[in-house]
């Protein structure tokens, strides 16, 4: 995840380690706040697979900057990971699924229709499996259930809604 995170902040321009990080905060904090002990090795890996390139500047006040710049290939991972399989783990699913969200604006119309197909069918698959099992437990356990249904419910909605944005911007 703190791959997409970085190469979406990359899609918008060059930044240093820790405008990435500021960029990330800003743009995502209602769902995530990575640290810097995240963010440095993720920054390794995707130059290793040269998916970024950096350079050093040197700003005025004489201090050695590192610049990172998403690369033609970094771009085309990003879109691969924007399409990858989602996570089987309803939780970790939740976060991811609204954060590609979020970035689907990268995608072209048949790439979001697949995303969006996606999202959609392991949002219904969790909303249906948290209202099986809603009465396997008691009291407390029924409500959480009924409120984890419920946000699988909106996100569904929330999916349908681009799905027919998507399909008139199409047109």
């Amino acid at each position: 995840m703190i791959e997409l995170l970085i190469l979406h902040s990359l899609m918008q321009k060059s930044y240093t380690m820790y405008s990435i990080k500021k960029h990330i905060e800003t743009v995502f904090a209602a769902f995530v706040t990575p640290s810097f002990g995240a963010i440095n090795p993720a920054l390794r890996r995707l130059e290793e697979k040269e998916c970024i390139k950096s350079g050093k500047i040197m700003s005025d006040g004489g201090k050695l900057s590192i610049y990172y710049n998403i690369t033609k290939k970094g771009k085309e991972e990003f879109a691969r990971l924007l399409l990858d399989d989602m996570s089987q783990n309803p939780s970790q699913f939740f976060l991811l699924a609204r954060l590609k969200l979020i970035m689907a604006d990268y995608l072209n119309k048949e790439e979001k229709k697949r995303l969006f197909f996606i999202i959609k069918s392991l949002a219904m698959k969790f909303k249906n499996q948290a209202s099986e099992r809603r009465d396997s437990g008691g009291f407390y356990y029924q409500v959480v259930l009924d409120n984890i249904a419920c946000e699988y419910s909106n996100l569904i909605t929330a999916v349908e809604a681009l799905e027919k944005d998507n399909a008139r911007n199409s047109q």
